[in-house]
């Protein structure tokens, strides 16, 4: 790789990083369902939400099949923007597997040029091995349910400013809002807890030859709760 185009990538990264903001702050996951962790609340007649039949957003399978699904390829991007978003928050402790396994669910549908940011970005919204063993203990469960999926005006002032080359081709940005969905078990009592989140996702849908389709990629993602807006 020349220096040139070497210098072009490098600017093009830190142009992302900078767009997304705030990627280093870590948000952390918290260790249990709200609920679980200090024991269930005074009644203790609660009704566990269930997940809709269609909010697993990978195809090929489910968290109970013998391997996980993948994100099914489009190149819609607010199609695939949502899609993102489910895989994202998607996982469920009951099976045999882990963080890790989540976490390449959205790898693996990640820009080769920035697979290493990307993997960061997506363990800060996993539990860590130390939470996930926790929750396991309660059979948690988690799932997100989507209320807009729009392009954030700070993005297309980051477009227009950007010089040739700057960002990916194709790239833009959906800014989720929506409720993360947990469900689990304090002793023998069902608990689960909703909390909002919003976020934003950064994509790349390059326009292909006349012969082949169009696929959308997933760059990097913001903080949670920190979005484009």
């Amino acid at each position: 790789m020349d220096s040139t185009a070497y210098a072009h990538r490098r600017a093009r990264r830190l142009l992302i990083a900078l767009i997304a903001g705030g990627l280093a702050l870590l948000i952390p996951v918290g260790v249990g369902i709200y609920g679980l962790a200090r024991g269930p609340a005074d009644h203790d007649t609660q009704t566990p939400a269930h997940p809709p039949e269609t909010s697993a957003p990978m195809e090929d399978g489910d968290a109970k099949s013998p391997e996980l699904g993948r994100i099914v390829q489009t190149g819609n991007p607010e199609e695939f923007a949502r899609r993102v978003a489910k895989a994202l928050f998607a996982w469920d402790t009951t099976t045999r597997f882990g963080p890790s396994d989540y976490a390449q669910v959205l790898i693996d549908a990640g820009d080769s040029s920035e697979l290493d940011a990307l993997a960061s970005d997506v363990r800060s919204y996993l539990p860590t091995a130390e939470a996930w063993a926790q929750l396991k203990t309660y059979q948690a469960r988690q799932w997100l349910t989507i209320d807009t999926a729009n392009v954030p005006e700070a993005w297309e002032t980051a477009v227009e400013q950007a010089r040739p080359g700057q960002l990916p081709e194709g790239s833009t940005a959906y800014t989720i809002t929506g409720v993360r969905h947990r469900t689990g078990t304090w002793g023998t009592v069902p608990q689960d807890a909703e909390r909002a989140v919003s976020f934003t996702v950064f994509i790349a849908c390059p326009r292909p030859a006349p012969e082949f389709q169009s696929i959308c990629t997933l760059v990097r993602l913001s903080a949670l709760d920190n979005p484009l807006h």
